[in-house]
């Protein structure tokens, strides 16, 4: 930049170089788009040229959509550029600015934008189409995103990475795996960011099996496994459930940033190696490797499924020396851990006192703290919060119902069952997939559309009749309806769960783990007929639900009934 400066001072002694803006332009350029440049040096340079061509437009609102923060910038840019009709935009106007609104997921603009690709006559530019595609594919508008992609005529791998990155953000295991072979079947060689987003899908789904064959496809094809690339291996291997591959992986690291040491610890700390998370993240420290948000996140979540109160306050303490401000998360961490230690009244003061606004997650945290603790008078405090942030989130209304069904207050289940009916929530079912010779089974709480489901409920009715021959009494406690016990023990057998658990049983013969994953919390009873089930069959059974990973082994689970 003192270079440039000098060279643009000497150009502007010379009166004729006044209006070339030519040059003007390629110094605009360098200031805006050189990693060595100067963004405010560009703006206000910018500011001087009367009419700035489409290059200097262009320059300017690429250099400001590569900000680390990411801002509007671009599209008010965007913006002057059509009000003052200086410069009519070409394909990269529009493509700079649809990746300034994929950044900040500003989906209206975007959506606009897709209009003008249209009325100027620049949807056809492939800069434009794979624009758009990222655009929708990081808003997660998986239609619109799929529309794109099938008009593109010749897809290239920044397409086909983008299509298969889409799918996997939303979970869509099967159909990112699925575009993948077909991007192979047509001969586009994947790179390594295309294998990122592939093993994200992995990660996402619980599918090890699958996992494990991208890895050995990048391994097979000399795809280079950069940083990037090894720590979405590690945090895919660690969602998985194959916490011992995670590790192998990371140990072989070379080079290790704060992001592989972080996925490290977080891996660790939702298997419930709490120690071995402590002990990682004190060698982070000894290796001069500064810890973010996500790290304090790995290490206070260990604590709180643990109990560790002493350990989670020095962590806290750590964090506040180290001049990192607590989020949300690190908030909601620690009335976690004072909650599941009996110290309900400690955290409710914390959440009171937090120099930022609880978000439901921290009030939904402290209402389940109310009925672990027993505490129902604070309870209709906490709801009252809880459903004036999230008045149409059905867990908060079964929440509060499981608390009053478990005092058998069912006149206030029934008020909370026709308050939900009024404000049209749907509860959102419990679903667990099961991954069986590389694709994935789901199966939702009381599920009859599986084509194998006959042979399933026969596995389960065994399943039932083993549980009884131990002397399991269902906890019926845990069905929200006022209705018979043997009503309740029939809905406990439906869970979503126990559904993939039968189905594991009968696909899979031991020594192979059954793997589950599901999107809700597993209930007690849930939970304690799991580990009856490891026993009483001999199979290692890993469930990994919402929170963290159970692994029930001959009659005990890893999280020692501390979930």
């Amino acid at each position: 930049m003192r270079t440039l400066r000098q060279i643009h001072a000497h150009f502007l002694k010379s009166p004729a170089n006044s209006f070339c803006f030519y040059a003007l332009s390629k110094i605009l350029a360098f200031c805006a788009l050189s990693p060595s440049g100067d963004l405010a040096y560009a703006r206000r340079l910018f500011a001087q040229i009367p009419n700035p061509n489409v290059f200097s437009w262009n320059s300017l609102i690429r250099g400001s959509s590569q900000l680390p923060n990411a801002s509007k910038e671009p599209i008010f840019l965007y913006k002057q550029m059509l009000q003052k009709g200086f410069a009519f935009p070409n394909s990269f106007t529009l493509a700079f600015v649809l990746k300034a609104c994929s950044l900040i997921l500003a989906f209206f603009e975007g959506r606009q934008i897709h209009c003008h690709a249209f009325k100027h006559g620049l949807y056809s530019s492939p800069f434009v189409q794979t624009g758009l595609l990222n655009f929708y594919a990081k808003c997660e508008e998986l239609v619109a995103a799929r529309l794109v992609f099938d008009e593109i005529p010749d897809k290239n791998l920044i397409a086909w990475s983008a299509m298969i990155g889409g799918y996997a953000r939303v979970g869509l295991v099967n159909e990112a795996l699925e575009l993948f072979r077909e991007m192979q079947g047509v001969g586009i060689s994947p790179d390594e960011v295309t294998m990122v987003s592939v093993i994200q899908a992995c990660a996402k789904a619980g599918a090890l099996d699958l996992g494990k064959w991208v890895h050995a496809f990048i391994d097979r094809n000399g795809i280079k496994a950069d940083l990037e690339l090894k720590t979405a291996l590690i945090d895919m291997y660690a969602k998985c459930g194959e916490i011992d591959r995670a590790r192998k992986v990371f140990d072989g690291m070379d080079v290790r940033d704060t992001k592989a040491w972080s996925s490290m610890i977080v891996g660790l700390a939702i298997h419930g190696l709490v120690k071995n998370a402590l002990e990682l993240f004190s060698r982070m420290l000894e290796s001069k490797v500064r810890p973010n948000h996500v790290t304090f996140i790995g290490v206070l979540s260990a604590c709180a499924h643990s109990g560790l109160v002493s350990d989670g306050r020095r962590f806290w303490s750590i964090m506040h020396e180290l001049g990192i401000e607590p989020m949300m998360e690190h908030y909601g961490c620690m009335v976690d851990l004072l909650c599941r230690s009996g110290l309900f009244e400690e955290a409710y003061s914390l959440v009171n006192t937090m120099p930022i606004m609880p978000n439901s997650i921290i009030w939904r945290t402290l209402l389940v703290g109310c009925k672990s603790n027993g505490n129902l008078d604070k309870a209709e405090i906490v709801a009252k919060q809880l459903l004036e942030l999230e008045p149409l989130n059905a867990e908060n209304y079964v929440l509060l119902s499981n608390l009053y069904a478990s005092s058998s207050q069912w006149e206030k289940v029934s008020y909370m069952r026709k308050k939900m009916k009024d404000n049209g929530v749907k509860v959102v079912p419990g679903c667990s997939s099961i991954e069986v010779d590389g694709f994935l089974h789901e199966f939702v709480v009381g599920d009859e559309s599986h084509p194998e489901i006959k042979e399933i409920r026969k596995a389960l009715r065994e399943i039932t009749e083993r549980v009884r021959l131990v002397g399991h009494e269902p906890w019926t406690s845990a069905v929200l309806h006022d209705v018979g016990e043997e009503e309740k023990e029939v809905a406990l057998c439906e869970h979503s769960e126990r559904l993939a658990i039968a189905f594991g049983l009968l696909k899979t013969k031991a020594p192979v783990p059954i793997r589950v994953v599901k999107n809700l919390r597993v209930c007690s009873d849930c939970h304690e007929v799991t580990k009856i089930i490891s026993k009483a069959y001999d199979r290692e059974i890993i469930v990994r639900d919402r929170v963290r990973f159970h692994q029930f082994v001959n009659g005990a689970c890893s999280c020692n009934d501390f979930w």
